[in-house]
């Protein structure tokens, strides 16, 4: 229980940034590859989406253009919604500043891996089924969670600055440095980068495999084992918080309390 509290605590050391966003990696790889299966969509990164939006535009297909604008918009409010309850959280000095938005992520992907075949027939303003806002509006939230979370220095549902951060370090690891450079000179691989860039696409390639089996062979039933693991990992830092997030439900239910009734008037004698 410890170790998990600290997982997913407010707390950061680069250990535990380093195994969240490796399982988170898996998680998102799982999500997206299954997701395919199922909309026909990657909806982990938005580039796709983005430049769907400006050929469309073009092309004047408007439903494709409103379908690319609901997976934008369902990211970017599940971005915005993890800054809100980091935000909120910090405010009252909690420990489980980040795994707020992740207990969200699990219930999404819970309810989404028990009702998700029928949102499909669900209609949307935005021409797109609302698994396709479901899917993208999770991705949103543990994004910008493992965002928020490593400062900016890790990323889990899309690989392009990943693969980028690893191309780099590798060139500095096979870069041949000339017989008698000053050591301060030389060009040296940052070791630590190399293995978690290495390690987030290694997890994200595996959750897609396991992902895209997972919803061939079971379908959306396989979202569930993904979820409860997230809420596993977010749950203790919130039970240890208990004491506090009872307290404006107290300070509320105080405020809404009716004053003592009066007292009954002395009778005559």
């Amino acid at each position: 229980m410890r170790r998990l509290r600290h997982l997913t605590g407010h707390r950061r050391t680069v250990a535990s940034n380093r195994v969240l966003g490796l399982l988170l990696a898996f998680n998102a790889g799982a999500v997206n590859a299954g997701g395919f299966l199922v909309v026909h969509l990657y909806t982990s990164h938005m580039t796709g989406f983005l430049s769907s939006l400006a050929d469309n535009l073009v092309l004047g297909q408007m439903k494709l253009v409103l379908g690319a604008i609901g997976a934008l918009w369902a990211f970017l409010s599940g971005a915005g919604t993890t800054a809100i309850m980091v935000n909120w959280a910090r405010q009252r000095r909690l420990r489980s500043t980040f795994a707020l938005p992740l207990l969200l992520v699990a219930v999404l992907m819970l309810l989404f891996g028990l009702v998700g075949a029928i949102t499909l027939s669900w209609p949307t303003p935005f021409a797109v089924p609302l698994t396709v806002l479901l899917l993208s509006f999770i991705m949103g939230l543990q994004n910008a969670t493992v965002t928020k979370m490593s400062s900016s220095q890790i990323r889990t549902t899309h690989m392009t600055g990943v693969v980028t951060d690893l191309g780099i370090e590798m060139g500095k690891m096979l870069y041949w440095n000339r017989t008698g450079t000053a050591p301060e000179s030389q060009v040296r691989a940052n070791q630590a980068r190399l293995r978690l860039f290495a390690g987030l696409l290694g997890m994200f390639l595996v959750g897609g495999i396991a992902g895209a089996a997972g919803f061939k062979h079971v379908g959306f039933v396989f979202v569930v084992p993904l979820a409860l693991v997230l809420l596993a990992l977010s749950l203790p830092p919130l039970w240890a918080d208990r004491a506090r997030l009872r307290q404006p439900w107290r300070k509320a239910l105080a405020l809404q309390a009716p004053l003592d009734p009066p007292l009954d008037p002395p009778t005559a004698r």
